[in-house]
């Protein structure tokens, strides 16, 4: 059986043969089997660790060894039980997302794919038993206009590796504008009641993931958690690949 392959992924196998491959994000050439960054540009792909939020995973600086909440979650109920990653978005990380979802370096998917599957690595996530991943899903206008849904595809690479089904619950109730031209508040309004699970899919009971790119103020992880748990899911976690 052959495989199907979009026009840029041919493109960018063709071009792999006749040009030594480079590193995504400053272009210096990369050796034999060194993924898509060089050494120095992996070094710029800062893991998440030290004191952070219980809740969602925001780093403090201070010292602080005990669980707390930050500034961000103390002051508002969240749906989802906890947050995790395993980098922050900065340097090399930023640069990798960004590239993947605005400017369809799609060959990219594997490296965040792998970044994704590190994120599960939180011992909570263990403990609590996961029983699939959620995708955050896309407006169709979106979808149109990105041509794929970035967490979608982060989720069917990761959930083989994981050995986790991807259950594609979740559907975009209204069309909402992006979030980066909002505050933490308006981010909120904005998501409310944007979500919901489609009708006849089994969430009842079960403890999802719901997974994306980045986290930044949980607005849209909190929107999802909210319509899943509300459908009847046992407890709903929120698994990305960097926190912003």
């Amino acid at each position: 059986m052959f495989s199907v392959h979009t026009p840029g992924e041919i493109f960018e196998a063709a071009q792999g043969l006749l040009y030594p491959p480079h590193c995504a994000v400053c272009s210096r050439p990369l050796a034999p089997r060194s993924g898509v960054l060089c050494r120095e540009c992996r070094r710029t792909c800062p893991r998440l660790s030290g004191a952070r939020c219980t809740v969602c995973s925001q780093p403090y600086g201070g010292a602080i060894t005990s669980g707390f909440r930050c500034m961000n979650c103390g002051d508002r109920e969240l749906a989802f039980e906890f947050a995790t990653a395993a980098y922050r978005s900065r340097g090399a990380v930023r640069e990798l997302i960004h590239q993947f979802k605005y400017q369809h370096r799609f060959h990219l998917r594997h490296q965040l794919a792998r970044m994704l599957c590190r994120s599960f690595r939180d011992p909570r996530v263990d403990q609590l038993g996961l029983d699939g991943l959620v995708p955050v899903p896309l407006h169709p206008v979106r979808l149109r206009e990105r041509e794929f849904n970035q967490s979608a595809v982060l989720a069917e690479l990761a959930g083989p590796r994981l050995g986790l089904p991807v259950v594609d619950v979740l559907r975009r109730t209204r069309y909402t504008r992006t979030q980066t031209s909002f505050h933490r508040e308006e981010r909120f309004d904005n998501l409310a009641g944007a979500f919901a699970v489609k009708p006849g899919a089994a969430v009842s009971g079960r403890n999802l993931a719901v997974v994306d790119d980045v986290l930044t103020t949980g607005s849209t992880a909190d929107a999802c958690a909210g319509a899943l748990l509300g459908a009847g899911a046992a407890v709903v976690v929120v698994i990305t690949v960097a926190r912003g």
